[in-house]
């Protein structure tokens, strides 16, 4: 990697970390705190920096994330930097060791939630975006940066608001900020998701009449999920890890005296190629046709699909995963392609034809958890991967 790259990333580190540490002391727990005040300290930034930028909104009209576009000069693909500014939950408060919102560095950890995923790669895109802006003219297509305010939801508000817009130019791979020194996440599990309502008929818990409640038909039921038979790695089909079935939510009943009528479970199944959603829900139908088989109710089991996403995996050679490894590889480090067990938004890219990559960034510790904090020292050696990469690909 040549020196000025690195001397550049080195000097705009302090304001990276700057930028960031006022996010993180902007709460922004995804459907708890208002997205206001963090989207708020991004456009000030953006604004100062002449960098131009719009609101994305959902269907409702609320605010789903931030959208900076910076056209090259000549013509060409666009490429997108994507970060949610949208954060986890803090959980139990009393058990962190400094508060959540906190945003201070101690010894070379900037600490709160939101800085491992994703405030400090949110903040680093907005620089590289402002480093590439005077030199626009020169490149190929265009950059578009993404900070979305609706990841933790699930829902992914943003990136689908974005890929909806008919003023946005539809990106021919995107690069997200997920954290990790140690990988380049090039694919994930897919997955499919279901609500199962589990009937039966209710009853006095002290009645001599025997009543098989919705709660022992809807165990019962897990016990056929847990044991079904699932296909390992498929070494046909490349992709490198097995399907994988959990239940994940359980609910039913209330009070001692009475066996409930009804009980709620929810289905969690990560698919690959050879075992796609089509074969989760078929799996699931099967084990809910023995359950009421086997227990029969006044009412058949309820499946309600809320969820699908197909697995991804792009190869090394594929962009923009090319252009992020051989960057890191200059840069001198020792990263390797990884597909992900969990599924990310780089799921839902798939599912548009769009490819992506989903995490390389600094080391972290406690994401989702207690303490969350991201180590800074390997902060310009990230910085200059990905303006690296951005450039390669925008040099047509």
């Amino acid at each position: 990697m040549s020196d000025h790259l690195r001397q550049a990333a080195e000097a705009r580190a302090a304001s990276v970390i700057e930028l960031a540490q006022e996010l993180v002391r902007r709460p922004s727990r995804a459907g708890i705190d208002a997205y206001g005040p963090v989207l708020g300290v991004l456009e000030e930034w953006l604004t100062a920096h002449v960098l131009p930028h719009r609101r994305l909104h959902d269907g409702a009209g609320e605010p789903v994330g931030l959208l900076v576009e910076l056209p090259g000069g000549r013509p060409g693909a666009w490429w997108t930097l994507d970060a949610c500014v949208d954060t986890a939950p803090y959980g139990d408060e009393s058990a962190w060791s400094f508060p959540p919102a906190s945003g201070d560095i101690v010894d070379g950890w900037l600490r709160g939630r939101g800085s491992a995923d994703s405030k400090l790669a949110a903040a680093m895109f907005c620089h590289i975006a402002a480093d590439l802006a005077p030199r626009a003219e020169a490149l190929h297509g265009g950059l578009a940066v993404l900070l979305d305010v609706d990841e933790h939801t699930g829902g992914f508000g943003g990136a689908r608001a974005y890929l909806a817009d008919p003023r946005a130019v539809r990106p021919a791979g995107v690069m997200i900020g997920y954290p990790g020194l140690d990988d380049v996440v090039v694919g994930g599990r897919g997955l499919w998701r279901a609500d199962i309502t589990v009937h039966a008929p209710s009853g006095h818990s002290g009645s001599s009449r025997r009543v098989v409640g919705a709660i022992s038909r809807a165990a019962h039921l897990v016990r056929l999920l847990d044991a079904a038979e699932l296909p390992g790695v498929d070494a046909s089909s490349g992709f490198p890890l097995p399907p994988k079935l959990s239940v994940t939510s359980f609910h039913g009943g209330q009070g001692f005296s009475v066996t409930p009528d009804r009980c709620d479970l929810k289905v969690d199944i990560r698919t690959v190629p050879s075992f796609d959603a089509h074969d989760a829900e078929t799996l699931v139908r099967k084990a809910v046709a023995e359950l009421d088989a086997e227990l029969p109710a006044p009412a058949p089991t309820d499946i309600t699909p809320v969820a699908a996403w197909p697995p991804f995996r792009l190869t090394e050679d594929e962009q923009p995963a090319a252009a992020l490894l051989e960057a890191a590889a200059e840069a001198g480090l020792a990263v390797t392609a990884k597909t992900a067990g969990p599924s990310n938004i780089g799921n839902l890219l798939a599912g548009e034809g769009i490819a992506a990559t989903a995490g390389f960034g600094v080391p972290y510790e406690g994401l989702h958890g207690i303490d969350e904090r991201a180590h800074l020292a390997e902060l310009p050696q990230v910085y200059a991967v990905y303006q690296r990469a951005v450039l390669g690909l925008l040099q047509g």
